[in-house]
């Protein structure tokens, strides 16, 4: 089975001279998706962009996490463990080369789980390595995506 996802993608960052110069223009976007709020969005400070907006790389970090996270409680429930919170501090690096082009080195994911029911430290583990194995994100990158447990 084929799923399809659509969004769109504004730039809003023209400060009246289009990009003209490499300082004359904000990376200002705004991503959107039918039924759902705007995303706004930008560059990573580090390449002139807007800090309070979310930049691309940020968003990749969070779709790791969120699509572990998911199949995590899907793998949980169905084990019968009884999960009632989740959270994950996850990071991720990239390496920037001297043309300006790059790729990600790694994600790290680092959830903690609290379960009402009995679960032991492997059941934790085998859950996680689960929820790695089936998440479509992670199995789409050309990356190590690691999974750090406490």
């Amino acid at each position: 089975m084929t799923h399809r996802y659509s969004v769109s993608l504004e730039w809003t960052g023209n400060l009246g001279a289009g990009t003209s110069g490499y300082r004359d223009y904000a990376r200002d976007h705004v991503i959107r998706a039918a039924g759902k709020p705007d995303l706004a969005g930008s560059s990573d400070p580090g390449f002139r962009g807007d800090a309070t907006r979310w930049n691309p790389e940020e968003l990749l970090v969070a779709s790791l996490s969120a699509c572990h996270q998911l199949w995590f409680l899907h793998e949980a429930s169905a084990a019968g463990v009884v999960v009632v919170a989740y959270s994950d501090d996850a990071s991720g690096s990239m390496q920037t080369h001297a043309d300006g082009s790059g790729e990600f080195t790694e994600v790290v994911l680092r959830p903690q789980v609290t379960a009402t029911t009995p679960v032991s430290p492997e059941q934790l583990a085998s859950l996680h390595h689960l929820a790695h194995e089936k998440c479509f994100i992670a199995r789409s990158m050309n990356f190590p995506v690691r999974v750090e447990l406490h």
